[in-house]
């Protein structure tokens, strides 16, 4: 069910009979059009977001088809760091976050996802998912530092700070 309705959001930026692309090319400008306050950093292989305002369970499901659909075409893993600092509300049902997570754990390639948030219920979220992803491909972590973040995924803090609002 949640496979489904990732994959049938992919064809609008990727075509399953396109070359294999890489996050230089062309779709990295989709993907920083398509999830505004997102950057990609190719020396430290690193993608970085920090969404603003609501994150509910549409926006997870857009962000993590668009992340698949770049695993898929991206020859080399590239690391992730997510900024719950701007957000004003979140609205993840938990029964959903377990659905990504397990989505999620058939990656088949390694990387690091780093999450991070000043809120209780922000960091409680990225607790729970890290927890979910326990022993899965993709090692995930939750910070209330950004410079415990940084530090773990081996990049300058200075990447992580979000954009003047």
């Amino acid at each position: 069910m949640l496979g489904q309705r990732f994959r049938s959001s992919i064809p609008t930026l990727y075509r399953p009979d396109s070359q294999r692309i890489s996050m230089n090319e062309q779709p990295l400008a989709n993907l920083l059009k398509t999830f505004p306050h997102t950057r990609y950093y190719p020396e430290w292989r690193l993608l970085t977001w920090h969404p603003r305002g609501l994150f509910d369970d549409a926006l997870a499901d857009k962000i993590i088809a668009v992340v698949g659909s770049e695993e898929f075409f991206e020859e080399a893993p590239f690391h992730r760091y997510t900024d719950f600092s701007g957000l004003t509300h979140i609205r993840l049902k938990v029964g959903h976050v377990f659905e990504i997570a397990k989505h999620r754990r058939g990656v088949s390639k390694p990387v690091k996802s780093a999450f991070f948030s000043e809120t209780t219920v922000g960091l409680g979220i990225a607790r729970m998912y890290e927890a979910l992803m326990e022993d899965a491909i993709i090692q995930v972590r939750s910070f209330r530092e950004r410079s415990a973040a940084a530090e773990w995924l081996g990049a300058p803090l200075e990447i992580l700070q979000p954009d003047p609002r």
